[in-house]
């Protein structure tokens, strides 16, 4: 019988959150949910972009603001005001309630004088060691950093070696990738599930596993020590970006190349005047891919132009210059985020594109 009487209550109490919740206006049950995933996607942008904020705030700093141990995350300094002629502190003191930021004038253990920096003939006695007093910081951000870096680094060399090697391996790499994506798309290639295979297996295969005979077959050609090692293997394929584009052609109708060919289009002009058009974010897209591979590249230039600083990339430019200055953190952190500013602005003007070109269903076209 007890048991019969607490079942209605508890039917109730699962019931009733589920009344209540579908009592609440459809327009406020979604307005609430909208917030709370707005909420949730800024927490979640904050948590991403907490190291870049940190890097930036760090590239603005000096070497003396980097060791105060009061030093706030913003770039400031110890505040100073000149009072009679002289550079004295500003701390911040407690004054009848109120802190204040005041001019330390004169020290002392159990009492000292301050002066307000907008009155300075008022002085201020206050009792107690100055040394309990945290100082009084104002911003001061020091650009310079950037310009030492610019300097230091030889950064218009880096950078022009840099975008050279990408844009020659990415022409490469779009020429070539396209005609070969092309091939396996629209033709009976003999042993294709082969081919596939392999492309895969090339996919997963380490790069360092291959670095030794690679650079073997490099030095007895004779081009260790020049852009050819890193530039001239795209120009037979790669891997991933036939992959990507031979999953967008196979997304493009095939009666628009019986249309071609009944028009009098060749192959290659069909591949040119129908095949590329409608390809062309995806073709972007790993022109882009491959950009921002060949700029983040480290381990390959380093193999191949050791001694050779003046055909350096950026990548091992800044390795080389962390060694020079392994001591100097803010100028590390400014040369970091001089270069992933090129990337970060190719990916901002070009994000429309570059996420067009991945949606390999051909769903957004």
């Amino acid at each position: 019988m007890a048991g019969t009487a607490i079942r209605p209550k508890i039917r109730a109490m699962v019931t009733e959150p589920q009344r209540r919740y579908s009592a609440v206006p459809k327009r406020l049950r979604k307005l609430t949910i909208s917030a709370t995933l707005t909420l949730f996607s800024l927490m979640l942008l904050g948590v991403f972009l907490a190291p870049l904020g940190y890097m930036t705030s760090t590239a603005l700093k000096d070497t003396t603001q980097i060791s105060d141990a009061h030093q706030p995350l913003l770039p400031q300094s110890p505040r100073e005001v000149t009072i009679g002629g002289e550079q004295v502190p500003v701390m911040r003191v407690t004054v009848e309630g109120h802190v204040r930021e005041l001019a330390l004038v004169e020290k002392g253990r159990t009492e000292s004088v301050f002066a307000d920096p907008d009155h300075p003939d008022q002085r201020i006695t206050w009792n107690g060691s100055w040394r309990t007093l945290t100082p009084a910081y104002e911003l001061k951000p020091q650009w310079g950093n950037f310009s030492a870096v610019w300097k230091a680094m030889d950064l218009p060399l880096l950078l022009r070696n840099t975008v050279a090697i990408a844009v020659l391996g990415a022409v490469g790499t779009v020429i070539s990738s396209t005609l070969v994506a092309y091939g396996l798309s629209r033709f009976r290639v003999p042993f294709a599930p082969f081919i596939l295979a392999s492309l895969v297996a090339a996919i997963i295969l380490p790069r360092f596993l291959t670095i030794i005979p690679t650079y073997a077959v490099w030095q007895e050609l004779g081009f260790v020590g020049t852009w050819v090692p890193l530039i001239a293997p795209h120009f037979f394929a790669s891997a991933y970006n036939v992959f990507l584009l031979r999953q967008f052609f196979l997304s493009i109708p095939r009666e628009l190349d019986d249309a071609a060919a009944i028009d009098g289009a060749g192959t290659l002009k069909t591949l040119w005047y129908v095949i590329i058009p409608q390809a062309r974010p995806a073709i972007i897209t790993v022109a882009i891919l491959h950009f921002l591979f060949a700029y983040n590249d480290f381990f390959e230039p380093l193999v191949y132009l050791t001694g050779k600083p003046d055909l350096m990339p950026f990548s091992v430019g800044l390795y080389q210059f962390l060694g020079l200055y392994n001591s100097q953190i803010p100028l590390l952190q400014a040369g970091a985020l001089l270069g992933m500013l090129l990337p970060i602005l190719l990916f901002l003007f070009g994000q429309r594109i570059f996420l067009r070109g991945l949606d390999l269903s051909g769903s957004g076209k």
